[in-house]
């Protein structure tokens, strides 16, 4: 069923895509000629007015043909005046930046759903796991309600920092050293109140002195106007660190190795699905539409970036730009657009090899 649902949602987001394009051009009077989930050979097309309808065989994307996407296209006379080329700039502008427009749309639906409907997880004051060979291991237990940590009363927050209030016996700060005093731990358990002493110990990753357990969660739900702000501001960070991360797969080694492609999207979303994490399985596809519209605006051809970028150019030069230029800049996009597909799906097969994505 995991497979199913991630291919559902992948197919969702590039028709969702293209539909953006169609129903734009539609919108401002272009002609489609085609609207096609996958790439050719087609296996199955159905034709509704001057539009064809139609499935592809490589599973990689999809498309929406206009008439006249193409400067040397040759178009019959009765079409000629609804190619694309044909059309004012902020028509071609209106339909190329439907795409990613859509993609940004259904990024921010998803999240705004998730926060309005279920909600941020908020940590609780009860133990979810204890964790082996640590100072709570076999005096706390999950399920136990801490109540207070030397007296004092709080939120998880502060009785995790009275806990980190504790210093080493031998007083420097050395991985795994014992306090120099028990932690009083007043807890809940089966209905009866109980205080336990336990030796905080110091962790080094951390830089601070752990029990050695997890607070339990909950998630609380969020009021309109606050998930649309964290809808929203979550879905900038992304952006900028999209960017960010794009940018610098041309200097930074470090970075192509950590690039991850439509095989490793897929599998990632899969896992999620396929631990019954749905909310998790959401997410990732969220992340994955607002990336496909960031990266699809990057100017340069044959992405929709590229196709702004010189519709823009056009404007601002105040007449077309030789289709001469723009097919030599395309070259460019072209091999950019397929070293990075090279690459992502390069790294992702080497992680497959090594035991897969590392979701649990």
């Amino acid at each position: 069923m995991s497979w199913i649902l991630a291919f559902v949602g992948f197919a969702a987001l590039i028709i969702l895509h293209e539909f953006g394009h169609f129903a734009a051009a539609k919108a401002v009077g272009m002609r489609v000629e085609r609207f096609a989930l996958f790439f050719p050979p087609l296996l199955f097309t159905v034709k509704r007015g001057e539009t064809e309808y139609g499935i592809g065989a490589v599973p990689l994307g999809g498309y929406v043909k206009i008439t006249g996407m193409n400067p040397a296209e040759e178009i019959p006379p009765e079409h000629a005046h609804r190619a694309y080329y044909r059309q004012p700039v902020w028509k071609r502008l209106v339909v190329i930046g439907a795409g990613p427009a859509m993609n940004v749309l259904v990024a921010f639906l998803i999240l705004f759903v998730l926060f309005a409907a279920k909600g941020e997880p908020v940590s609780t004051s009860k133990v979810a796991e204890v964790q082996k060979n640590a100072a709570a291991t076999g005096v706390l237990r999950p399920g136990d309600q801490l109540i207070a940590v030397d007296g004092v009363r709080g939120d998880p927050t502060v009785l995790r920092d009275a806990i980190g209030k504790h210093t080493c016996a031998s007083g420097a700060k050395v991985d795994k050293c014992v306090a120099a005093a028990p932690a009083k731990v007043t807890i809940q358990r089966a209905g009866r109140t109980e205080t336990l002493q336990i030796s905080p110990r110091y962790d080094k990753t951390l830089g601070r002195m752990l029990l050695g357990f997890s607070f339990d969660g909950k998630y609380q739900p969020l009021p309109v106007g606050e998930s649309a702000s964290r809808s929203a501001t979550g879905m900038w960070t992304v952006t900028k660190a999209t960017v960010d991360a794009v940018t610098r797969l041309f200097y930074d080694s470090s970075a192509r190795k950590n690039l991850s492609g439509v095989v490793g999207s897929y599998e990632t979303t899969r896992q999620s699905f396929a631990a019954d994490n749905v909310e998790r399985g959401l997410t990732i596809l969220a992340l994955i539409s607002l990336s496909l519209a960031i990266v699809n605006l990057f100017p340069f051809l044959p992405l929709d970036g590229g196709h702004i970028f010189w519709a823009l150019a056009e404007k601002v030069r105040r007449r077309p730009i030789p289709f001469r230029v723009m097919e030599q800049a395309s070259y460019v996009g072209f091999v950019l657009v397929v070293l990075l597909f090279a690459v992502g799906l390069t790294n992702d097969i080497g992680r497959l090899q090594d035991g897969g994505f590392g979701m649990k």
